[in-house]
């Protein structure tokens, strides 16, 4: 089959590349259009109870689906001054009058909206969308305030941030891009050594690029997508074309060495190189579509852009690619930078030394690499997994400011006040229920993690009082919460609760256990805010996880068994690429969590693991990790074909592929390290986590463990019992191409 694809392109080569050239310059006018499509967040699960309890808010008790705060802050004048309340009326004026805005709360509408100094302030925003739709209009709320000379005004809040992370990831790609590009190209120019053979790898990956954005545009017109999937997909789209041009380009070199005419060149490099380019895509797509199993859209997103990027790079890879190369011929070395030499029997040579000399002593070898890379992945043993707030952005922006000043001016628990909803039914305004809700009141006013307590029933009155209170104000405006909402109507009630610490912290999660251990009679408390939306976003994540890794492992393990027709080779292959994951892992806790290098990386430490990273990189380095094993056991796999001895086909399999593979496995390095200049810490760390992951996979994995398992398996390496051989197809990796 490979064959006759390759046979197609030679025939039909300048139709290909015409057909190829329509639909780029059909996507190019479509390119600018991308990023707006595409939305931020996309962290939260409407399963999770933090959901529900925001739900129940929205729809029971008047709060708005998201909501922005504006900080006012002057250095001599307070809250109460004249001119300071003049000035905030005065910048809210054009505010009410926007159409999303459903309510402004200027600071004296309550003491709690004011610092302790009277210095800072805030009004209340009420937004009729949620964060990620609503950051779309923080320009026009931006636009709408009047600068006011007495004081400064800051935007926080989520759509505020979201809108932040949105401008700095598309920063972030654009620097990327600037670094990686010339970088891949010098590194082409090395491994090829003339300006023709590096220019096809790079032409693929651009045109792939193009063509994956164009479809994320295209997508969004079936399912909303997180604008996170952006520099992934760009990453990987550029990292994965160039990976596999890299792999048809050399092969089709070789082929011409060996004084192969162009037509037959082009099909035996499609039935070797080509078949290992769709078995190595089919291997990326299945642990890049795992992250579609997940129920958060963020990670959703990733999946999606994934398996567009591996089905079009893996087509560019085998039809224009393949084109290209009956066009140009034996001008593939032109323009030459040094001279290349292309071994026609490679019985001699750096990897043939190498592996003989692993093969030689393989129990030696094993033991010290896999303990160093047990050594490397140990950090992940005290791993802290958390999802993000607003420290994951860098400090200078603006929300990242107001965040600041706000934390700074009135604690780290106001930002993001536990959200405690009462679900009775026709049953709060009676005495039984008041009475349960002013004793929870008072319970959580007397935590000394808890700062204070806002409900219907105020926690400082004796229980008759409270309960009196709650039914003078029933239904009067004095029910209403600095929150932008009621505090309570026949149905349902809100305890709002304000703890001393960021939403992440360990003392916030232990204050969210606490409360979610009380209990009503008749009544359903269901806990919301920041504490509880990270705690039930991992919570949700990680429940999805096995399933998803169990999914990748399995199928990736099944292709595997009929692409080399062993039983041990792909579990082989599976426990390898653990360990190289297992490593990065390592480093992101190393790294990230525990801030080693942080100032030389430009980078605040977290103080954990953000959520989603382990799951990402699982799935991407999965089937990334196995591209290289794919490419390196299908060399290895020919050549057992030709002279069924072990230890000479691993010997000249690795000859033949490793600079090749630690070729394109630099390729990757470079264009993932490149993210790791992102100013957001999230993209940072999975570029360093890949390229780290990678590196090792192509060089102490495939180098060392490789061979050294290979020798220590023998035979058993190619051992298929003999009823599951009947069944497997009889594909064969020397096939003829005649």
């Amino acid at each position: 089959m490979f064959a006759l694809i390759g046979r197609a392109a030679v025939r039909w080569r300048w139709a290909v590349v015409a057909i190829w050239a329509v639909l780029l310059l059909a996507a190019l006018p479509l390119l600018p259009r991308v990023a707006g499509a595409l939305q931020v967040g996309g962290f939260s699960s409407a399963g999770t109870e933090a959901s529900r309890a925001g739900q129940m808010l929205r729809d029971e008790l008047g709060y708005p689906p998201s909501s922005a705060l504006v900080v006012y802050q002057s250095p001599t004048l307070q809250a109460d001054d004249p001119a300071f309340r003049q000035a905030v009326t005065a910048s809210l004026v054009n505010v009410p009058a926007l159409p999303f805005v459903t309510q402004v709360q200027e600071p004296l509408a309550s003491a709690g909206m004011v610092s302790a100094d009277g210095h800072t302030a805030y009004a209340l925003i009420g937004l009729n969308l949620p964060n990620e739709a609503a950051q779309r209009l923080v320009p026009e709320l931006e636009a709408a305030l009047v600068p006011q000379p007495e004081v400064t005004m800051l935007l926080a809040g989520g759509p505020a941030s979201y809108r932040d992370i949105e401008t700095v990831s598309q920063h972030d790609l654009q620097r990327a891009k600037l670094i990686a590009l010339p970088f891949a190209l010098i590194a082409l120019l090395v491994v090829f050594g003339s300006v023709v053979s590096a220019a096809m790898p790079l032409v693929i990956g651009a045109v792939g690029v193009v063509m994956v954005l164009v479809s994320l545009l295209l997508a969004t017109r079936i399912t909303d997508l997180s604008i996170f999937a952006l520099n992934l997909a760009t990453m990987l789209g550029f990292g994965l074309a160039i990976d596999y041009s890299l792999f048809v380009t050399a092969r089709f070199r070789e082929e011409l060495a060996h004084g192969q005419p162009v037509g037959e060149a082009v099909a035996r490099t499609m039935t070797t190189a080509g078949k290992s380019v769709f078995f190595s895509g089919t291997t990326v797509l299945i642990g890049l579509f795992g992250l579609s199993q997940f129920e958060f859209l963020f990670l959703r997103s990733v999946g999606v852009a994934g398996v567009i990027v591996v089905a079009w790079s893996t087509v560019a890879a085998l039809t224009l690619l393949p084109a290209l190369l009956a066009i140009v011929g034996p001008n593939i070395d032109r323009l030459s930078i040094r001279r290349t030499r292309l071994e026609s029997a490679p019985t001699h040579g750096f990897w043939v030394t190498l592996s003989r000399a692993v093969m030689r002593r393989p129990v030696a070898v094993l033991i010290p690499t896999l303990a160093l890379l047990l050594l490397l992945g140990s950090p992940f043993r005290h791993a802290q997994i958390s999802s993000p707030d607003a420290t994951i952005l860098p400090k200078g922006l603006p929300s990242r400011e107001a965040f600041d000043a706000l934390t700074a001016a009135f604690g780290p628990g106001e930002v993001s006040p536990f959200i405690v909803v009462v679900d009775a039914p026709g049953r709060i305004f009676n005495d039984d229920t008041l009475a349960q809700i002013h004793a929870v009141s008072q319970r959580l006013a007397r935590n000394p993690e808890v700062v204070k307590v806002q409900s219907i029933t105020p926690p400082g009155l004796p229980q008759p009082l409270a309960v009196a209170a709650a039914k003078l104000q029933r239904g009067l405006s004095a029910t209403e919460s600095a929150q932008g909402g009621s505090l309570a109507n026949e149905n349902a009630a809100v305890l709002l609760v304000y703890g001393e610490d960021l939403a992440g912290s360990d003392e916030s999660k232990a204050l969210l256990a606490d409360i979610r251990r009380i209990s009503i009679p008749n009544a359903e408390l269901l806990v919301g805010g920041g504490t509880a939306e990270i705690v039930d976003t991992v919570e949700a994540m990680y429940a999805d996880f096995p399933r998803a890794a169990a999914l990748i492992v399995a199928a990736t393990y099944l292709v595997l068994l009929v692409l080399f027709r062993s039983l041990l080779l792909p579990l082989k292959a599976v426990i390898m690429n653990a360990l190289s994951i297992l490593a990065s892992y390592g480093a992101l806790v190393f790294v990230f969590q525990d801030g080693h290098f942080s100032q030389f990386l430009g980078f605040t430490p977290l103080g954990y693991v953000e959520a989603s990273l382990p799951i990402i990189l699982f799935c991407v380095l999965f089937g990334l990790s196995m591209d290289y094993e794919v490419f390196l056991l299908s060399r290895i796999r020919e050549e057992w074909e030709r002279t069924g001895d072990n230890t000479e086909a691993v010997a000249i399999g690795l000859q033949r592929s490793g600079r090749i593979i630690t070729s394109a496995a630099l390729l990757v390095v470079i264009v993932t390290a490149s993210f790791v200049t992102a100013d957001v810490v999230l993209i940072k760390a999975l570029g360093l986590g890949i390229a780290l992951a990678v590196t090792l996979d192509a060089t102490v994995v495939r180098a060392l463990l490789v061979p050294a398992t290979m020798k220590l398996l023998g035979a058993w390496n190619w051992w298929l019992p003999a009823p599951l051989a009947r069944v497997l197809p009889r594909a064969s990796f020397i096939e003829e191409t005649t």
